[in-house]
């Protein structure tokens, strides 16, 4: 188990080693209590221009030597993923979008 606090801040990796972003924060259903989530930072120069993508939780994987996470989505991929609104959360319309998108079963069933 981890706290959600300690992966807030932490590195996100493609399988080649290369640095996509960070996670901000996690995303959680509060029926379920299932993380439908990762909110990634990415991009930008010093925390300037970063841009934030919830990203599918099933898409990431935690690689203990790298430290942080790894996932096969590509950094275009991240720029050209649905967009998003203030309220995303409540839209069960872009989740569904979202999670075709990048390929993976929603989290809901």
């Amino acid at each position: 188990m981890v706290s959600s606090a300690d992966v807030n801040g932490t590195e996100v990796y493609s399988p080649t080693g290369d640095h996509l972003g960070q996670i901000d924060h996690l995303m959680i259903d509060k029926v379920s209590g299932q993380i439908a989530y990762a909110v990634m930072s990415f991009g930008g120069f010093l925390g300037l221009g970063a841009g934030e993508h919830p990203v599918p939780w099933k898409k990431l994987t935690y690689d203990t030597n790298l430290g942080g996470f790894v996932t096969d989505i590509t950094q275009e991929q991240l720029t050209g993923a649905p967009p998003w609104t203030r309220t995303w959360f409540d839209d069960p319309e872009y989740h569904r979008r979202s999670y075709d998108y990048y390929g993976v079963p929603p989290y809901w069933l």
